[in-house]
């Protein structure tokens, strides 16, 4: 995967891209406070519940997505962020196929 370049205009939305029946992720920065990372969810794809001991932002870039923190569901669309607290149980599941920015801060 090539560096993500730095200092110019980024088109968010075309650096990655949907693949059928899977997750696609690319790493956008990476350093010791945390990183930043684009995913593409094709329909129904999922991330099962897990945690970390991190607080993240997840921005809805593309389609629709359900989001589960400490069981509770939201639903976001494009445009539409959240912020899921560190070490609270939390699942990504694709109504759509959906693309989302996620920003993890240590």
């Amino acid at each position: 995967m090539p560096a993500t370049p730095s200092a110019q205009v980024l088109p968010v939305n075309g650096l990655i891209n949907y693949q059928e029946g899977s997750i696609v992720s690319r790493v956008m920065l990476k350093s010791e406070a945390g990183n930043v990372t684009l995913f593409a969810f094709d329909l129904g794809q999922e991330l099962s519940e897990h945690s970390t001991p991190y607080d993240a932002l997840v921005q809805v870039l593309d389609g629709e997505a359900e989001i589960r923190i400490s069981g509770k569901a939201f639903v976001l669309k494009s445009g539409e962020a959240i912020i899921m607290p560190a070490n609270d149980p939390h699942a990504v599941k694709a109504v759509k196929q959906f693309k989302m920015l996620l920003t993890m801060l240590k």
